[in-house]
């Protein structure tokens, strides 16, 4: 299997030409993110910094656009499904911690009372703050992926196709000719056969 030093190395995917570091065709590359052992085109480390694209006159350059997506009511409805799930599971949970731990420390003849055997208050809790802790993480990753994904994933695909279309303006003022990039479809037909 051929190695790719590209933004995502992942197995099975081959290097091309058009998965180059830094490439805007590419959703799911974060630029910020990148940088971590990514080797440029020569063989040396790729600078953690991108270089910034020239933005032609009456263009919104990349930060106006994530401000537009940012101020959006689609971008405000994923952070307020977000808000309504986290805010409410981590004030329970830190309760019974907190619940657990005060307990253990001003009531100690109630942490040992026996429940069942060897078995007393105090470790039946503490096994149950375990439990709550992967009940908590399965239910927090259960609703990302019923409520707030593809509201994300759809957000993303915005602004990709806007920083896309920038780009492809930008080359066209330059007279630089760029290859077709594929739609949509194509790119999600592509990450399947991953």
């Amino acid at each position: 299997m051929e190695k790719h030093d590209g933004p995502d190395g992942g197995p099975g995917r081959a290097a091309t030409g058009r998965d180059r570091p830094g490439d805007l065709r590419d959703p799911w590359y974060d630029t910020l993110a990148s940088g971590w052992g990514e080797l440029d085109g020569t063989g040396a480390q790729a600078s953690v910094v991108a270089p910034r694209a020239a933005v032609p006159q009456g263009s919104a350059s990349p930060a106006d656009i994530y401000v537009e997506v940012q101020r959006s009511a689609a971008f405000q409805e994923v952070r307020g499904r977000y808000r309504r799930f986290v805010v409410p599971g981590v004030a329970l949970f830190f309760t019974w911690y907190f619940a657990y731990v005060v307990a253990a420390t001003t009531a100690p003849g109630l942490m040992a009372r026996p429940v069942s055997g060897a078995v007393n208050v105090a470790m039946v809790a503490g096994l149950g703050q375990f439990l709550t802790t992967f009940l908590l993480t399965w239910a927090y990753a259960r609703h990302a992926r019923l409520r707030r994904d593809r509201a994300a994933l759809d957000l993303r695909w915005a602004v990709f196709e806007q920083k896309r279309e920038q780009e492809q303006r930008a080359e066209q003022g330059a007279g630089v000719r760029q290859e077709a990039v594929p739609a949509r479809e194509a790119v999600s037909a592509r990450e399947v056969e991953r």
